[in-house]
């Protein structure tokens, strides 16, 4: 019987290198991307958001409404800082409002 470790790990850090050794972290970006824009832009946005997608640094985000496309179009560049600074990464480069 082989002697059990007494090494303790948190869960987060076991679920980072869970993510880092089977090359997982562009999926679990673009699932905390869809999270993080429905948080940040809250229920009004959220409910005229039809599709949200993270493709090479550019967030693509598909509204059913066309005065709010143009509204949030005046923004994007502040959209982009606190997406960024709530995924605590560079992952967007880009926004594109369809």
């Amino acid at each position: 019987m082989s002697k059990r470790e007494n090494d303790s790990f948190s869960i987060q850090d076991l679920m980072k290198s869970f993510i880092k050794e089977n090359n997982l972290s562009k999926g679990m970006q673009k699932i905390k991307v869809e999270e993080t824009w429905t948080k940040m832009m809250g229920p009004g946005v959220a409910t005229h958001t039809t599709s949200v997608r993270l493709q090479n640094k550019t967030l693509i985000i598909q509204l059913s409404s066309s005065v709010l496309r143009e509204e949030l179009s005046y923004g994007k560049d502040k959209i982009i800082k606190l997406m960024n600074e709530e995924l605590g990464d560079e992952v967007i480069s880009k926004l594109m409002l369809v």
